[in-house]
């Protein structure tokens, strides 16, 4: 990939789609050369195109370690990694999760942000970050996210143990609360209704938008001094 040495290069994993494109846009928007991927190839085209500019798309599959390695030898220098890539949501009681569910939940959500990190960091240049995502389930669990709890706190612990190891290197996170994404349409059987009820719960009275989670990346992506940080965005879901 060719790109003059001073343009900040972005590369969003799970950046096709939700709040991984609003990433995207919101990097472009700032002059960065961004670099997206996901598994299809169909949403990888879609992207580059409604991205424009200097955008490049990658499929990529993060539960393959090998493919995983390949990006990043392909992408090679870059400024900043975001992980936003995942499945669905899993919102079941315990009694009703299967071995096989789980461990694929945690396949793309955990570990493939775990080697991600792995693979990126030899290319990441000098200033250059790490931003994960993680949820309100982490602190603010309810009956039948198990799940959602479990990995949004592993992605925690990652991050603050990555910003000592990696360190000059930066490493945050994203504490998303819900926001208004297609993730919620293979997630509940009624993903209007859903949202509403969970926007009528906060104190902003509505869920978030994708443009308003791309903020929040984008402020730690900028602010040199944030490191193992998990930033909050859940429009108060902690106080309610």
């Amino acid at each position: 990939m060719n790109n003059t040495a001073d343009t900040r290069r972005v590369v969003v994993i799970g950046g096709t789609s939700g709040v991984g494109f609003a990433v995207a846009q919101a990097a472009a928007a700032q002059g960065s050369h961004v670099v997206v991927a996901s598994s299809s190839q169909d949403r990888v085209d879609l992207a580059v195109r409604k991205l424009g500019g200097p955008a490049e798309g990658i499929v990529l599959d993060v539960a393959d370690e090998a493919a995983l390695a390949a990006f990043f030898d392909r992408v090679g220098a870059f400024d900043h990694l975001v992980y936003t890539a995942g499945e669905p949501l899993v919102l079941k009681p315990l009694a009703a999760l299967t071995a096989e569910e789980s461990r694929t939940f945690f396949e793309r959500r955990f570990w493939g942000a775990l080697l991600a990190a792995k693979y990126a960091t030899p290319g990441l240049r000098p200033g250059g970050s790490i931003t994960f995502t993680s949820g309100a389930f982490a602190t603010r669990p309810a009956p039948g996210t198990s799940l959602g709890a479990s990995i949004t706190a592993a992605v925690e612990g990652l991050t603050r143990a990555l910003a000592l190891e990696l360190a000059p290197l930066r490493v945050n996170a994203v504490r998303l609360g819900a926001i208004r994404t297609e993730l919620w349409d293979s997630t509940v059987p009624d993903p209007e209704a859903f949202l509403q009820a969970q926007g009528s719960g906060l104190p902003v009275q509505r869920v978030g938008s994708p443009e308003e989670a791309a903020a929040a990346y984008l402020y730690l992506l900028d602010n040199g001094y944030a490191t193992g940080t998990v930033l909050t965005l859940d429009g108060g879901a902690a106080l309610a």
